[in-house]
């Protein structure tokens, strides 16, 4: 397969990308924690089933109010509850672009790779019709391919690559 991905950015839409990045970046400065591993380990994460309970508590403090415990602050319960529902409509959306972005670049290596090896064969075969400098080359691209060692078994005559 070559050339898997044709539309590239331009020199304008990769300096606006960088520039709304830089700017979701100012926006969050101080406003979003990185939690550590350790500090992870004693946050309680909530999964599906404790979302609904989540919700069926906020549901219950908002139609009736009677039924609420005097020892939950509830202004900030819903500040809490709405910038997670923000955050995790976010989050997704900001990981379905992080996928396409990986996805895309992963293209682009890949079209990358394919004409490396393409330049390195023809540097190859350049190299065995006598033209100056593959030589060189051909020596110092060989790194990159090593050819992995033959041994023969005691038990066989089968040859196994190592």
């Amino acid at each position: 397969m070559k050339n898997l991905i044709q539309d590239q950015l331009t020199c304008e839409e990769k300096d606006k990308a960088n520039e709304l990045i830089s700017g979701l970046e100012n926006l969050f400065f101080n406003k979003l924690k990185a939690l550590t591993e350790k500090e992870r380990g004693g946050v309680k994460a909530i999964n599906e089933k404790n979302k609904l309970l989540v919700n069926k508590i906020r549901d219950y403090s908002q139609h009736s109010q009677s039924l609420r415990s005097p020892d939950v602050d509830w202004k900030e319960f819903e500040s809490d509850y709405e910038a997670r529902v923000f955050l995790e409509q976010l989050m997704e959306r900001l990981n379905r672009l992080s996928y396409q972005v990986e996805s895309t670049k992963m293209l682009h290596d890949n079209d990358n790779y394919d004409d490396a090896l393409i330049d390195y064969a023809f540097s190859q075969y350049s190299k065995g019709a006598g033209k100056p400098g593959f030589t060189e080359k051909v020596a110092e691209l060989k790194q990159f391919f090593p050819r992995s060692k033959r041994i023969v078994s005691d038990d066989s005559d089968q040859e196994n690559d190592v």
